[in-house]
């Protein structure tokens, strides 16, 4: 069965990586686009560096590293993808690997900062009646 080739918003990822910022910020999410065109933040500017760095290595062949980032509000644009990156969620850097279908959102989106709560058996305090577990 053939891969299907990745399109966004009728470009292809080749297509999107050959494109200047001011064409590629037409086609982005108006979110994204307000945010760009206002200009990158210093740490956003580094990340950016960082990545071209990282992305020159992944072209002669070699597994680039991981790029550590708090920049959760950093967009994920074409030249990202394919790169791993660890988000801090404020407590920890969550590993994220940027796919063709993350671009157009914030690398926070992937980076949750919550965890889904995991209820055990009822605590000290708790009333006779939650104490109660049926022995089938």
């Amino acid at each position: 069965m053939a891969r299907k080739e990745f399109i966004y918003r009728g470009k292809t990822l080749n297509e999107l990586l050959n494109m200047s910022m001011d064409e590629l910020v037409k086609i982005l999410p108006s979110r994204i686009r307000r945010n760009l065109k206002r200009g990158l933040t210093e740490s956003e500017k580094k990340l950016l560096i960082q990545i071209k760095n990282n992305r020159k290595i992944l072209n002669e062949g070699v597994k680039p590293k991981t790029i550590k980032t708090h920049c959760r509000d950093m967009p994920i644009l074409p030249e990202m993808v394919g790169l791993k990156f660890s988000v801090y969620t404020g407590k920890e850097f969550v590993e994220v690997e940027t796919k063709p279908e993350m671009i157009g959102q914030h690398l926070g989106e992937f980076a949750l900062t919550r965890k889904p709560v995991r209820h055990s058996a009822p605590g000290i305090g708790a009333t006779r009646s939650s104490l109660f577990v049926p022995i089938k």
